[in-house]
């Protein structure tokens, strides 16, 4: 009889057993019986759980290899599944062949058993996918990944593809990565003071995209509602735990949206990735709870069920000064505010989820539509428990003459973006959007405190190893 192939996943399922199977994996631990036997404990990063393996002395290889495998070894086992007497597993499987594929050596292989700090792991980035918490990360991640795919979907929103090389920069503030095939060693070599962009591939400044906004906003002027999903890039010198040089952001654009369109679709996005996270990976969310996060799916919970509180910039503000609390940052009408700030509106202010919005105009982008006040314009940011900021976005400045003003008034040249403004030229409607960092997402939903460990190979300043 040939051997059903499975992953550890489907093997732990109480229906697997009687079933004659094979699966593939590495070696968690194994533990030797002075019965004749070796426990085995096999994961092939389908779940959490190992499938546990009972390796017969019989076997033809038991002494000079089962008997010698080490955490980390990769194996081929095949056998029949038995319903196993252990505390908290179905299933185990009896192996009728063991084929080791690979050894790990164990005065090399770093992960060894016993606890290595988060920091410490980041230095094996290639390997800590191997361990409990990192497998778990990635399952979360994924788990959100469908979730943000399948939102959209639902709601009949287009996926659109937006540039990664650019030469708009949506956010004002300067921090992009520069592209350019120019051979900077010659430059340097030659002293060259001015450089010649005509003489670059694109023959004129090029960088990595910080977001795919401004293209979005050209395709939901046309096709209704579109969203973007892919790597940004932010050349800050930030060494923090919430920031990255790369990251993911899914930014959705809406055409005939307005202020409170789309802070209605960010709370009930919010609220089904989070759903999702908690319903879908069962397993992978008691590890966040017990390890990293205690309370943390109560808390998750609690932001599904919540209404979240609406809140004008302005009164945050008020709230923030007359609270008698002491930040390390001031508080003061016409700053953005801190972490601190956001933490302390979510986490013993309101105790909810929080959107602010009407923002002063002076600390926001050229594309926010202005407010009648002609201090505020229409920007939220959405706040939460533990994270603070997790989506920013606004009601977009659809009348041209108002944008043109906003652009001169921050210095920005209207030339370059003409595109952007026929927009308003042809048709203008009034449109919204916003944008989410996944990172941050992860953050939010597996409750882990740096933002270098939400992401496979973490970029930022001085390091870009792997």
């Amino acid at each position: 009889m040939s051997s059903e192939k499975l992953s550890v996943k489907q093997a732990r399922l109480p229906e697997c057993i009687g079933k004659t199977i094979k699966i593939e994996g590495w070696v968690r631990t194994r533990r030797d019986s002075k019965a004749g036997f070796s426990f085995l404990e096999i994961n092939d990063g389908s779940c959490l759980s190992n499938l546990q393996i009972i390796a017969d002395a019989n076997l033809a290889n038991y002494e000079s290899q089962i008997k010698t495998l080490n955490t980390g070894a990769s194996v081929a086992v095949e056998g029949l599944m038995k319903e196993s007497g252990g505390k908290g597993q179905a299933t185990e499987l009896v192996a009728k062949s063991v084929v080791v594929y690979g050894e790990a050596d164990p005065e090399t292989y770093p992960l060894q058993k016993k606890r290595h700090s988060f920091e410490k792991l980041r230095e094996w980035a290639h390997l800590r996918s191997r361990t409990n918490t990192f497998g778990a990360v990635a399952r979360v991640r994924n788990c959100i990944c469908n979730s943000i795919h399948q939102f959209f979907q639902e709601q009949e929103f287009l996926y659109v593809h937006t540039p990664i090389i650019t030469a708009s920069d949506c956010e004002g503030a300067g921090a992009m990565f520069q592209v350019t095939t120019l051979d900077l060693d010659k430059i340097a070599e030659k002293e060259i003071k001015y450089l010649d962009f005509k003489q670059d591939f694109f023959q004129r400044r090029a960088y990595l995209t910080v977001s795919g906004q401004l293209e979005g906003e050209t395709y939901a002027c046309a096709l209704g509602k579109i969203y973007t999903f892919g790597p940004t890039f932010r050349a800050e010198k930030s060494n923090t735990t919430r920031h990255l040089a790369e990251f993911w952001m899914i930014e959705p654009e809406m055409a005939f949206y307005e202020l409170e369109d789309n802070m209605d679709l960010a709370e009930a996005f919010i609220k089904r990735i989070a759903k999702d996270a908690i319903t879908l990976c069962p397993e992978d969310m008691q590890l966040f709870n017990e390890h990293v996060e205690p309370g943390l799916i109560e808390a998750l919970q609690k932001v599904v069920d919540s209404q979240f509180v609406r809140l004008p910039y302005t009164e945050a503000v008020e709230i923030l000064t007359g609270c008698g609390q002491k930040f390390e940052y001031e508080v003061k009408w016409g700053s953005d505010l801190q972490s601190e700030h956001e933490r302390y509106l979510t986490e013993q202010h309101f105790k909810s989820p929080v959107i602010l919005y009407n923002y002063p105009r002076k600390i926001k982008p050229f594309y926010m539509y202005c407010n009648d006040d002609e201090k505020t314009v229409r920007g939220m940011d959405v706040l939460v428990p533990r994270v603070g900021e997790i989506i920013g976005g606004s009601q977009r400045e659809h009348r041209l003459e108002v944008l043109e003003a906003r652009m001169a008034e921050q210095g920005i040249p209207a030339e370059d973006y003409w595109w952007y403004s026929d927009l308003r030229r042809f048709g203008t409607v009034p449109h919204a959007g916003f944008g989410l960092g996944l990172e941050r997402a992860v953050q939010f939903i597996t409750g882990m405190t740096n933002i270098r460990d939400v992401i496979p190979f973490p970029r930022f300043p001085g390091n870009v190893e792997f």
